[in-house]
């Protein structure tokens, strides 16, 4: 029974197949409202706002976010911060994430509460283990292939989409990591039944098409574990 904020964003997140991660302008879509809605058109469920260029201010930065939270309220989708739980109120995002060398999981939800979304980055079988009882709403598994989003990250291949697979999981989990649509088959194939991309739809000739596709291609039902 959904009975608060919280709750029902969760209920949101455990029917969430399709997440989108791009900056602020869109990794250079020019318009990033149209992107955005072209995107949540095709069926992307969650849009994450991660800005890492050092020179983009909190004004700036709060500025995009309403772009994002104005094209999640179009479209029925949740909007994710990365990295930033000191802005998730201003921003109005319904949850923030944080990768294993960003903030501590406790700290990150002393400052957002119990009703904004916690997301982890997990790279090894221990952090899927570790993301599977922290105090977080979700993790993500990856990079299955190596990305330039992620430099000097490793791909960790299929074999830990199989690790986080093997077993039930009390939260939904997203393989990440330079999916696309000749290779979201093969994460499938290995378990996971939701995915993260960035330039799979950011370097899209058409947004909508692909993330129709991607989406397409994943499993009618998403696991909650």
């Amino acid at each position: 029974m959904v009975t608060g904020v919280g709750d029902e964003r969760r209920a949101r997140l455990r029917d969430a197949r399709l997440y989108l991660v791009c900056g602020a302008s869109g990794d250079g879509r020019g318009d990033l409202r149209a992107f955005l809605d072209a995107a949540l058109r095709g069926g992307v469920d969650v849009i994450q706002l991660r800005e890492k260029d050092p020179a983009f201010g909190d004004d700036a930065l709060l500025e995009a976010a309403r772009a994002f939270r104005a094209a999640a309220d179009a479209h029925g989708a949740l909007f994710v911060l990365n990295d930033r739980p000191d802005l998730a109120a201003a921003a109005q995002a319904d949850g923030v994430h944080v990768g294993q060398d960003d903030m501590p999981v406790a700290e990150a939800r002393a400052l957002v509460g119990e009703d904004v979304l916690l997301g982890r980055s997990t790279h090894t079988p221990e952090q899927v283990e570790d993301a599977a009882v922290a105090d977080v709403d979700y993790f993500a598994v990856g990079p299955v292939h190596a990305t330039p989003t992620k430099p000097g990250r490793p791909a960790v291949g299929v074999d830990l989409i199989r690790h986080a697979a093997s077993a039930p999981r009390p939260l939904p989990w997203f393989a990440i990591g330079g999916i696309d649509t000749t290779n979201v088959g093969a994460i499938v194939d290995a378990g996971a039944t939701r995915i993260v991309v960035v330039r799979a739809l950011t370097s899209s000739d058409d947004p909508e098409a692909t993330a129709r596709a991607l989406r397409g291609a994943l499993p009618q039902e998403a696991r909650v574990g």
